[in-house]
């Protein structure tokens, strides 16, 4: 059954690398380049080092934001979950900062904290925190108080209930917010570095579509979502099946 469904994988993707061909050679056109010239243009950046330097100080900024997001998201909504006077008196605070868009949150910190680098991590943060919180929230309300009761009628301190009882509960909760906000931050952050960074991907891709150079577009967008497939594959779902082992 694995290796039928890796078939399967394989097999479509080769429809696609097809389909893309096709269309390329039949408009014969610079707005959609063959696979073949997307992949030499790929090479090239590689060789030049320009790829990987672009793609490197994007990845730090989103570890960086991403990284501050889901610590402050996780704390502040497992005490909103758990304590229902503030989750009243801050509700409507996470209403008006889920409904700000992007654009406007980053120019706000372009033009309040100038066009540093710490005002591009703090707009990133300030789009993905609000996400992170309503989901950890909403997965506190569902915990088990039977498990939480257990805890304290054996004196858990509040270290070991977090630990043991509370984050083990949370990681489905946890875990789909970090696959949500993987996808979500890194689309703010190409647009983060597009208005206002001398470096990163987005700024290249701006660069690119002044110079109407799709293939680098298309390669500089490969080599970022490979990277974040990568991040799901050695990371994300080797951390999900060893937290996964406790509800066995």
């Amino acid at each position: 059954m694995f290796h039928f469904k890796n078939f399967l994988s394989t097999l479509s993707l080769l429809a696609f690398l097809a389909i893309w061909q096709g269309l390329a050679v039949y408009l014969n056109s610079n707005t959609l380049p063959t696979p073949e010239a997307v992949a030499h243009v790929f090479w090239q950046g590689c060789v030049s080092g320009q790829l990987p330097f672009h793609l490197g100080v994007t990845l730090l900024r989103l570890v960086a934001s991403f990284t501050i997001a889901m610590l402050l998201g996780c704390a502040i909504g497992i005490v909103l979950g758990r304590n229902k006077k503030l989750d009243a008196f801050f509700d409507n605070w996470l209403v008006i900062f889920l409904n700000v868009p992007a654009l406007v949150t980053i120019i706000l910190c372009y033009v309040w904290f100038g066009l540093v680098e710490s005002a591009a991590i703090l707009a990133v943060v300030i789009n993905k925190l609000p996400n992170v919180i309503v989901t950890i929230r909403e997965g506190t309300r569902t915990l088990d108080q039977d498990l939480l009761e257990m805890a304290r009628c054996y004196r858990f301190g509040k270290r070991k209930t977090l630990v043991h009882v509370i984050w083990p509960q949370l990681h489905p909760f946890v875990m789909g917010a970090t696959r949500s906000g993987l996808a979500l931050i890194w689309k703010i952050i190409l647009v983060v570095e597009l208005l206002g960074r001398s470096n990163g991907m987005g700024y290249q891709l701006h660069l690119f579509f002044q110079l109407f150079d799709v293939a680098n577009i298309l390669a500089y967008t490969i080599a970022f979502v490979a990277v974040i497939q990568l991040i799901e594959l050695l990371v994300l779902k080797p951390l999900d099946k060893k937290a996964m082992r406790w509800r066995r």
